[in-house]
């Protein structure tokens, strides 16, 4: 059986574009390190880490955003980031950013659904000409 997924689709009026597969729900990143849920922002989708497969670093604390660029964010939990913002439909995909915590930076990202069930996520840097590709699965 699918995992509980919200069935609601994302409003037509945004950008005039049909409502695509809405990617809304829980998701897992490779591996299982995290799961991200994936809810409506206003008018965009956007994305939290809501788990951490490991939640604390060696010295059993909790994982903070050490690695941002604003030195302001460094003291924030990993968990309750914010890591997809402002993802609207463009063609087959959302369009927004993402931010990555492991290097402190914010990029272009594409959110695909997969024919699968999937997600297939792109972080895109030098105006999309290098970009890193991750698949979420459903989570349970």
């Amino acid at each position: 059986m699918p995992p509980h997924r919200d069935s609601r689709r994302h409003p037509r009026s945004v950008r005039g574009a049909p409502a695509l597969s809405d990617p809304l729900g829980l998701w897992s990143t490779p591996g299982g390190k995290a799961r991200v849920k994936i809810s409506a922002c206003g008018t965009a989708l956007c994305g939290a880490i809501v788990s951490l497969r490991e939640p604390t670093d060696e010295t059993g604390r909790t994982k903070l955003d050490v690695n941002n660029v604003d030195k302001t964010k460094q003291g924030r939990p990993i968990v309750g980031l914010s890591l997809l913002s402002g993802m609207k439909p463009e063609g087959e995909r959302w369009t927004g950013q993402i931010y990555n915590p492991e290097d402190g930076k914010t990029y272009k990202a594409y959110m695909t659904p997969q024919g699968d069930g999937a997600l297939k996520i792109e972080g895109c840097a030098l105006a999309g000409l290098v970009c890193k590709t991750q698949v979420w699965t459903p989570a349970d």
